[in-house]
């Protein structure tokens, strides 16, 4: 309590007291008579304002210890943990605060607890309540020791065949005029040497895609997986090919062996030897939602939690309408992160990783689609899309990407940008240990 509140409540129980003394009439009887239930009502709502503060403080300090024991459920025997959760909480909070029952469910990975203490009061002290009771209780469960099916969708749009790095990107240009490597046919003759198209020119010269690294970062995740999960009983994993739909290329399973057969056989569609012509996200996620399904708790293999890793340039895009004329080329631009909804309306986690779309200032097709404003683009009229409040309609559509891709996915957390080759190896990775980290407060 502060030497200015003690000080005036001092002075208020005087003019009491004087009141109280004062024969002089009848007005300071009934004057000091009212006030004393008013000095209650205050005073309660003061005190109970401070034991709710108190009980506030005391849940963040129980949700952070719990927190920070169930990480570690796997690894350290009960009493180990009830001795974490005891001294971190009272590391954070006043001695007076006891911490009680600890509950520890190593089968289910759960941790619960509760603790109490009592705040004292000042003005209610008049009626003889020197002290309100608090209590809180806490529940937490962690993710990376539930049961939980990996969604990994790879966009196969063609921007997804640039070349990885800007190193090859200049090889690509100089060679044969083009930084993609379209499956379209474009014949080419170099220093002699015939290619039959874009991409036959980018294999002989060992020119690394973006596609290409793709495959790469799914194969640490796959990694990951067989980690976390070594005797491959609680994490499946599925694979799925982005374009004018969602393909299922391998349903969800246990056996990482078999995803990584599946990942790196080009006749499975995920390598960078093919291409789809159409990226259309909404027809795509919705796909996605139906082959995804509702996410469950994690407790059992039947009912998983669902993660779903996206990545992708996040633009909705035709070839068509790139060499149709100027109505259609507005039609290029970032994908409705509504159209994310509706996976993740269905209690799924979404996840994104952003390949970004590098600059080909150099390209006429680039420079009148997503090196365009958002403006041009008739963002709402043609694909229902609002822009986030702040962002200038100035900006060019490639600029906007990250924030649409960022609403996508379920937090800001799990949002990762990629430049380069590297960036997207170890940003998938990334974005798996953010999921697996994470805990849900259950209680």
């Amino acid at each position: 309590m502060s030497s200015d509140f003690s000080y005036s409540l001092s002075r208020l129980f005087k003019l009491l007291r004087h009141l109280r003394n004062d024969r002089g009439g009848n007005v300071a009887i009934v004057t000091a008579l009212a006030m004393v239930p008013m000095l209650l009502a205050v005073g309660a709502s003061f005190d109970y304002i401070r034991a709710y503060n108190v009980r506030q403080s005391m849940q963040s300090n129980l949700d952070a210890a719990l927190i920070a024991a169930v990480k570690q459920i796997d690894t350290e025997d009960t009493d180990a943990l009830k001795e974490k959760v005891s001294d971190w909480f009272h590391a954070q909070v006043e001695s007076s605060y006891t911490l009680g029952d600890i509950e520890i469910d190593t089968s289910n990975h759960r941790i619960t607890a509760t603790a109490s203490g009592t705040v004292p009061t000042t003005l209610m002290q008049l009626a003889n309540i020197t002290t309100v009771p608090v209590s809180v209780a806490s529940a937490v469960k962690g993710p990376a020791t539930s049961y939980l099916n990996v969604y990994v969708v790879i966009d196969k749009s063609p921007s997804m065949l640039l070349a990885a790095t800007t190193a090859g990107q200049q090889t690509m240009y100089s060679g044969i005029r083009c930084q993609f490597a379209c499956h379209t046919g474009d014949e080419h003759t170099v220093s002699g040497t015939y290619y039959a198209n874009n991409y036959a020119y980018s294999i002989a010269k060992k020119i690394k895609l973006r596609a290409d690294v793709a495959v790469d970062a799914v194969g640490e995740v796959l990694d990951m997986i067989d980690e976390s999960d070594s005797n491959h009983t609680r994490i499946k994993v599925g694979l799925y090919s982005l374009g004018d739909t969602t393909t299922e290329v391998l349903a969800p399973t246990l056996d990482t062996t078999t995803a990584r057969k599946r990942l790196s056989d080009d006749s499975y569609g995920l390598t960078s030897a093919t291409s789809t012509t159409y990226t259309y996200f909404d027809v795509a996620l919705t796909a996605l939602k139906k082959l995804v399904g509702t996410g469950g708790d994690g407790t059992s293999l039947a009912k998983p939690l669902k993660l779903v890793l996206l990545l992708t340039d996040g633009v909705q895009s035709q070839r068509g309408w790139v060499v149709k004329g100027s109505s259609t080329l507005k039609k290029v631009a970032p994908l409705n992160p509504d159209w994310c909804g509706y996976v993740k309306n269905q209690s799924a986690t979404m996840a994104v990783l952003y390949t970004e779309y590098l600059p080909i200032t150099t390209d006429w097709g680039y420079n009148a689609t997503v090196g365009a404003t958002m403006a041009s683009a008739n963002w709402k009229s043609n694909w229902g899309g609002t822009m986030d409040s702040g962002v200038s309609t100035s900006i060019t559509r490639r600029d906007y990407i990250p924030y649409a891709l960022a609403d996508c996915a379920s937090s800001k957390s799990l949002f990762i940008s990629a430049s380069s080759s590297a960036d997207i190896t170890t940003g998938l990775s990334a974005l798996f240990t953010q999921y697996l980290s994470s805990v849900r407060l259950t209680q």
